[in-house]
C-alpha cells in the first residue's frame, strides 16, 4: 500500500467516487479542505495522477463611473433630452435637461457618432432617425447587457448574462474602452479527475501519512515523531527575489582574482596611484623617447611635478643600461638618459610599476608576487577602453622558470576565474622577451578580445635591479574580464550606476 500526504490522499479519494470532473470549490468543501490546500494538490499532481482543466469565466459588475450616472448610461440621458426638446441642443442646454455634468456630455460624443445617434450642427447636436429610434426604446447591445447587470444589483458572471440569450461577447468588446462603466475581472475555474495512473494508484491501495514541518518536544515526548513524515523543502522551488546589500560586481571581480592568486602560492604587493617616471617607465628599459611616454597617452601630475629617485647606485645601473654601457651586454637604446625625464611625476600606467619595485627591494628567487589596482591612461572610450581601470600584474622569479610555466600560470589564471575559450598570440612589450598578449573570444562580438599581455623580463630590467634568475612577468585589464563574466557589452557598464542590473546581478559566484 503506498503512503501519501493525508491532503493528497482526501483529494485523490474524493475524486475516486465522482464519475464526472470536480471543480476546485466543490472539491473543497465536499472533503473539508481550504481552496489553497487543495489547489496545491491539483498543481504538484497534474498531468500524473490528476487531470485538470481550466475554463476561464469573467465576473461582472456596475462600475464606479456607472454608479455615478445613477446606473444609466449617460448616452441614453442624452438622445432622451434630445428627444424631449424636439429640437437641436448645445451641450449646456443638454447637460441641464439630463442632470449630466458638461465633462460628460462631451465625453459622450464619440460614443454617440460611434453609434449614429446624433450629428453636430455647430454648436449644437441634433438626432439622428437612429438616435430618435434608440429614444423611443431600441437598445444596443451594450446598453442590453448594463442594464442586465444593473437589475441583477450583484455580480454576476458571463455565463449567467449568456444562459439569458444576451450577446455578452459583443458588449464586453464595446466596454473594453470605456473604464468605469462595468468592472471586468477575468476569473479561471478549475476541474480535475483522476488520470489513469491515478485511478490504478487509488485501486492499488493508498494510505494516508500525517506530515509535519517541524520537531516539537510534543512528538519527541510521545514517541509520535515515529508515526508522521516530515515534509521535504524544495530548495529550487522558485521564491520572491530580495535585495540584500552587497559588494559590488566589480570588487567581487577583484576579490576573486586575489583569492586565485593567493591558493596559487602568490603574495600580495602594493604601491601608490602617484609615481616616478623612472619606476612607471625606465626600470622597465622603456625609452624615455617611447610614445606611451608622450602626454597625448600618460597622465603627468603637476603637483609635484618631480619625485626623489632611489638610491643612486640603482639610478646608475639603470641609466648605463639605457645608454648601452650597462653590464648585461645590451647596447641599450643609444642615447643621453635624462635624469629630469626620469623624476617626473605620473600617474601610474600600469601596475608593473608595482610589482617592479618589489622585485628591486627583493631580487632573490624563488618568489611569486601580484598586485591589483587602478591604472590611468590617456585613452579614448569605447567598449574596452576608459581612462582609469584596473589591472592585476604578477611577476615570478625562479631559476627554473620557462616561457612554458608562464602560459601554465595565466592558462590556470584563467580557467579559475571561469574561462575556456582563450588562446596566445605572439607579441612585443620593451621590457619582455619572448612576449604575448592573451585574448578571449567574445560571443557578444564575435571576435577575440584582447585582455593583457606577458612574457619574460628582458636582462635589461632584471640585471640593474639585481636579479640573476629568470622572472616572467604580466599584466592583465579586469573590467574586460568582468565584462565577460557578467555578460555586458562594454566595460562601461560596469560603472554605470543601473540599479535594475546591479539588482539582479548575481550575489557570489562559484
Amino acid at each position: 500500500m503506498q503512503k501519501v500526504q493525508e491532503i493528497d490522499y482526501l483529494v485523490l479519494t474524493g475524486l475516486a467516487e465522482e464519475s464526472a470532473p470536480l471543480e476546485l470549490g466543490q472539491l473543497s468543501q465536499k472533503i473539508g479542505l481550504d481552496q489553497a490546500k487543495v489547489s496545491a494538490v491539483f498543481v504538484t499532481r497534474q498531468g500524473a495522477e490528476l487531470l485538470v482543466e481550466e475554463k476561464p469565466y469573467f465576473e461582472i459588475s456596475v462600475g464606479k463611473k456607472a454608479a455615478e450616472w445613477g446606473n444609466t448610461l449617460p448616452e441614453r440621458k442624452i438622445v432622451e433630452a434630445l428627444h424631449s426638446a424636439g429640437q437641436p441642443l448645445a451641450i449646456p442646454e443638454i447637460a441641464e435637461k439630463s442632470g449630466l455634468p458638461n465633462k460628460d456630455v462631451g465625453g459622450s460624443l464619440k460614443v454617440l457618432r460611434d453609434k449614429g445617434w446624433v450629428v453636430q450642427q455647430g454648436k449644437s447636436l441634433e438626432l439622428t432617425d437612429d438616435g430618435k429610434a434608440a429614444a423611443q426604446g431600441e437598445h444596443g447591445a451594450d446598453e442590453v447587457v448594463f442594464n442586465a447587470v444593473v437589475l441583477a444589483g450583484r455580480t454576476v458572471t458571463d455565463r449567467e448574462l449568456e444562459t439569458q440569450g444576451l450577446p455578452v461577447k459583443a458588449a464586453l468588446e464595446l466596454f473594453e474602452q470605456r473604464k468605469g462603466v462595468l468592472d471586468v475581472r477575468e476569473r479561471v475555474e478549475r476541474f480535475a479527475t483522476l488520470s489513469d495512473a491515478g485511478k490504478q494508484m487509488v485501486n492499488s491501495g493508498i494510505a494516508p501519512v500525517k506530515e509535519v514541518n517541524l520537531l516539537t518536544p510534543e512528538l519527541l515526548k510521545d514517541g509520535a515523531w515515529k508515526e508522521v513524515e516530515f515534509r521535504p523543502y524544495d530548495v529550487t522551488a522558485a521564491v520572491e527575489p530580495t535585495h540584500p546589500g552587497k559588494v559590488h560586481p566589480l570588487v567581487s571581480v577583484f576579490e576573486k582574482t586575489r583569492r586565485v592568486f593567493l591558493e596559487m602560492g602568490f603574495e600580495e604587493t602594493e604601491s601608490g596611484y602617484v609615481e616616478s617616471s623612472f619606476w612607471d617607465f625606465d626600470a622597465l628599459f622603456q625609452p624615455q623617447d617611447h610614445p606611451a611616454r608622450d602626454m597625448q597617452d600618460t597622465f603627468y601630475v603637476s603637483n609635484p611635478p618631480k619625485t626623489r629617485l632611489p638610491e643612486e647606485e640603482l639610478v646608475k645601473r639603470v641609466r648605463d643600461t639605457h645608454e648601452g654601457n650597462g653590464d648585461c651586454g645590451s647596447v641599450g637604446w643609444r642615447y643621453k638618459w635624462s635624469r629630469d625625464l626620469s623624476e617626473k611625476t605620473v600617474l601610474r600606467t600600469h601596475t608593473t610599476a608595482s610589482t617592479v619595485r618589489a622585485l628591486a627591494a627583493n631580487p632573490q628567487g624563488p618568489r611569486k608576487v601580484f598586485c591589483v589596482g587602478p591604472v590611468f591612461r590617456r585613452e579614448t572610450v569605447d567598449y574596452k577602453h576608459l581612462p582609469v581601470f584596473h589591472q592585476v600584474d604578477g611577476i615570478i622569479i625562479d631559476e627554473k622558470a620557462t616561457f612554458a610555466n608562464l602560459l601554465g600560470t595565466l592558462e590556470a589564471f584563467y580557467r579559475k576565474m571561469g574561462f575556456t575559450k582563450f588562446q596566445f598570440r605572439p607579441a612585443f612589450f620593451p621590457y619582455t622577451e619572448p612576449s604575448v598578449e592573451v585574448f578571449v573570444w567574445s560571443e557578444k562580438k564575435s571576435d577575440w578580445v584582447e585582455m593583457g599581455g606577458a612574457g619574460m623580463f628582458r636582462p635589461e630590467v632584471t640585471e640593474p635591479l639585481g636579479c640573476t634568475s629568470p622572472v616572467l612577468a604580466w599584466g592583465l585589464g579586469l573590467e574586460r574580464l568582468a565584462m565577460f563574466t557578467y555578460d555586458l557589452s562594454s566595460i562601461g557598464e560596469l560603472y554605470r550606476a543601473r540599479l535594475s542590473w546591479l539588482k539582479g546581478v548575481d550575489l557570489c559566484r562559484l
